[in-house]
């Protein structure tokens, strides 16, 4: 499993484009982005379980009942949420990259994030849609990587190389996700390809029970937003013996999966909202998987320990406080808790009750971008990681001015 260059134009068969078609008010930042597969994909996608949904999700969802697809239109700057001709501008701009790239219009994806509740018209990707086809190429995942971006400071993108069957498959993806984030499978927007051959259905699957332990354990500011959904193609174009059912090669292919989710999980998380510092919370020795989880969540989740790691602050009060409202029936007893990160790592509770530490040294490890919250329960084999980050000052100041 080698990590590569490319995101979604790493696996073969697709191209991609970004570019400023009139949506934002910056000129200087793109706002369109399109993915395409030469070939008719399997296709598989999670959506926020907002009950409030984009208009692009619905439309999303009726195009890919047959699990095949071909193309991913995404806007950024608008989310098209809450319009009452939502739909209607979602299907027109799916049938504009039908005329411009020749892909029907039932085999698109169609994705938009922004300002909920804004007026959107068809005019900029009417007027963009056939500049952003002929520039589709398979170097250009970096476009749109951007063009998907919102309040991100930085590009998010991954790939990587593996086998099935003996042949060389490629999986690669991009993300946009800064805030509204919240483990709830509200994962802000990642785009997925391979051509590794696998079943619409095992597609699904994948997808399904990689999520659960990847962007559904990733939280930003605890809000769930309307817009999020994740999306995988698959074209086949490696030649490998098609993925049917749970085997060997399912098993790869979920290694694989995860590799790239991960890494665009802990991407997102250390780009959070005015973030300083990327937090992982990592659970050991819970009775069973839920429990972990549950309990890795309300650690990454607390406003007070966010900020307590902002200001480098080692209270681990707030972590074991966390637990003891999370929900898990766990015996506080036997909860140890540590700090790491790069300068090292400190013990700062035993057995439910703090033991004497050095105040500098554990500011000296808070104080590094990278900070790894360990929890161990005592009580089990089972673990679980959740991805966050810190609360600032600026993270107010972002969402106190958003539309503007």
């Amino acid at each position: 499993m080698n990590i590569i260059k490319g995101g979604v134009c790493a696996a073969k068969g697709y191209r991609a484009n970004g570019l400023y078609c009139g949506i934002r008010k910056n000129p200087n930042k793109k706002d369109l982005a399109l993915i395409v597969s030469d070939v008719p994909a399997s296709c598989a996608a999670v959506y926020t379980q907002n009950l409030v949904k984009g208009a692009p999700l619905l439309v999303t969802q009726k195009h890919i009942e047959n699990g095949i697809a071909r193309a991913i239109i995404c806007n950024s700057g608008n989310a098209n949420t809450c319009n009452a001709n939502g739909i209607e501008i979602a299907e027109q701009v799916c049938s504009l990259v039908e005329k411009a790239a020749g892909i029907d219009a039932s085999d698109v994806v169609v994705a938009s994030t922004g300002v909920i509740g804004q007026p959107m018209s068809i005019t900029p990707f009417a007027d963009s849609m056939a500049e952003l086809a002929s520039g589709l190429s398979p170097d250009n995942s970096a476009f749109a990587a951007e063009a998907i971006m919102t309040t991100d400071t930085v590009m998010k993108e991954v790939a990587v190389e593996f086998t099935l069957g003996g042949k060389t498959c490629r999986l690669g993806g991009i993300a946009k996700g800064s805030g509204m984030i919240h483990p709830n499978m509200a994962t802000m927007l990642v785009f997925l390809t391979t051509d590794a051959a696998i079943a619409p259905a095992m597609l699904k699957k994948a997808l399904r029970g990689d999520i659960a332990d990847t962007f559904n354990m990733l939280s930003i500011d605890g809000d769930t937003s309307t817009n999020d959904m994740v999306t995988v193609l698959a074209n086949g174009l490696a030649g490998n013996p098609e993925i049917t059912e749970e085997n060997e090669d399912f098993a790869t292919f979920m290694k694989a999966l995860n590799t790239v989710t991960v890494q665009l999980c802990r991407m997102i998380a250390g780009d959070g909202e005015g973030a300083t510092k990327l937090l992982e919370c990592v659970v050991r020795g819970a009775d069973d998987l839920e429990k972990a989880k549950t309990v890795a969540k309300s650690v990454i989740c607390s406003s007070l320990l966010k900020s307590a790691m902002f200001g480098a602050d080692a209270n681990w009060g707030r972590v074991l406080c966390a637990i003891g409202y999370s929900g898990a029936a766990v015996d506080i007893t036997k909860i140890d808790v540590s700090f790491y990160s790069a300068k090292g790592e400190i013990l700062v509770c035993q057995n439910g009750a703090g033991v004497p530490f050095s105040e500098e040294k554990a500011k000296e490890i808070l104080l590094e971008s990278e900070i790894e919250i360990r929890i161990s329960l005592g009580d089990g084999a089972f673990g679980a990681t959740a991805w966050g980050c810190d609360l600032t000052y600026d993270y107010v100041k972002i969402n106190g001015d958003y539309r503007t």
